[in-house]
């Protein structure tokens, strides 16, 4: 549909934010013919979406349906309702409807092909909603509700604030992770005004800070472990590891931060248990380990008969001690005490938002009848691996069903 083409006298929604969620609500809105109004407080939409793209852009993930729902945690019976309704499969169609083909890696993830890049995506995606009809307000801020359905905004560029009453409003201002993206958490006061109960922010997908010593620090600085296995509280994750100055990062600490606040909320330190072999089994460690023979180094050991190299040995040394009591718990056991996770702002996501009891099914609040939330600001968490993504993009779908629901009735 070209701009001049939408019709002026069909019903308004307005979308608060440009993340992934808003507009893929914004383009299923305007595929429907509603008229739609997107307000963005930066000088660009889908900041954040580009930020997801620089450690290598996991759209989505390719494993089956019921253990995908599994990965949004205690919402997951929501996600199980919102993936059966715009699923990894459809992701990849839409990606594919853009132009942008994408492929499932050897770990499950879902890639753009590698001549793609997430700004030919976005690209891609604002000029299809540019042809839908779609407006985009950039350095516009939401002020909070004005009357039963209308929104207070301010053109950040003039200064003029005004008021728009749409017939449906679509809030997805994000979380509180990476607030230079826009996502910074400060509408939480406009619904704690209505009543509405927002669970505290908390760091998820960050790193674990661990206190090392000035020496570890100095030897090590920032190195790899590889095929490693982390476990907390009955929860392993198999994945690399980054040794840090501040502690640990990387996939299998992102993937253990709810298990590890959880255990730092009663105190720390939470004891994080690092397998550095975790492919070969017990017994045969134990038999490499007895073919020790005196007056080999511990280094020289490690990478002979376990192909451990720097800096496995002072990582052993500094959390075990130079002559471990047991060796074989110091190599598939290794106790690691973790002091707290990293601040908020430097997360990759955010574990809190507006409480789910707060929406009904449509993802609507109920204190505020035709105002819908999706996407971040909602209290879900998901690990990295696409889950993320694939949670924002299935909330806007479903938010959007639900919005024309909604003005159908009325």
């Amino acid at each position: 549909m070209e701009p001049d083409l939408v019709n002026l006298n069909a019903p308004l929604v307005a979308i608060v934010g440009g993340g992934p969620a808003g507009l893929l609500a914004a383009q299923h809105l305007a595929e429907r013919g509603l008229r739609v109004q997107v307000f963005e407080q930066k000088a660009t939409v889908g900041r954040k979406f580009l930020v997801a793209g620089h450690g290598g852009f996991n759209l989505t993930n390719g494993e089956e349906a019921a253990t995908f729902a599994s990965r949004y945690g205690a919402a997951s019976a929501l996600f199980q309702q919102l993936l059966t309704h715009f699923s990894a499969a459809d992701l990849r169609r839409w990606a594919a409807d853009l132009g942008i083909a994408t492929f499932v890696g050897t770990s499950g993830r879902v890639f753009p092909e590698s001549q793609h890049k997430p700004a030919d995506l976005l690209r891609a995606w604002l000029r299809r909603l540019a042809e839908l009809g779609v407006e985009i307000n950039t350095r516009h801020r939401w002020l909070g509700f004005a009357g039963a359905s209308g929104l207070r905004l301010r053109n950040d560029v003039s200064g003029e604030e005004f008021t728009v009453t749409p017939t449906a409003t679509v809030l997805a201002l994000g979380g509180a992770s990476w607030p230079q993206t826009g996502s910074d958490g400060h509408w939480g006061p406009h619904l704690a005004g209505l009543g509405v109960q927002c669970v505290p922010w908390q760091p998820a997908n960050c790193g674990a800070e661990v206190a090392w010593s000035d020496f570890f620090r100095e030897k090590v600085g920032r190195a790899p472990l590889k095929n490693i296995a982390l476990t907390y509280g009955g929860h392993t994750v198999r994945g690399e590891l980054l040794l840090t100055d501040y502690g640990l990062e990387g996939t299998p600490v992102y993937a253990l931060t709810p298990q590890l606040r959880a255990g730092l909320a009663s105190g720390p330190p939470a004891w994080l248990h690092l397998n550095l072999k975790p492919d070969l089994p017990a017994d045969e460690i134990a038999r490499r380990l007895s073919r020790r023979r005196p007056g080999v180094s511990l280094p020289a050991f490690l990478a002979s008969a376990f192909h451990l190299k720097p800096p496995v040995p002072t990582l052993l040394r500094e959390l075990a001690g130079p002559a471990p009591a047991d060796w074989l718990a110091a190599l598939t056991a290794l106790p690691i005490p973790v002091a707290g996770l990293r601040p908020l702002a430097e997360a990759i996501s955010s574990a809190g938002g507006v409480a789910l009891t707060e929406v009904d099914f449509r993802l609507m609040l109920r204190r505020r009848p035709g105002t819908f939330v999706a996407g971040e600001m909602l209290d879900w968490e998901a690990p990295t691996g696409g889950y993320l993504l694939q949670g924002c993009f299935s909330t806007g779908a479903w938010v959007a069903a639900g919005v024309q629901k909604f003005i159908a009735q009325q």
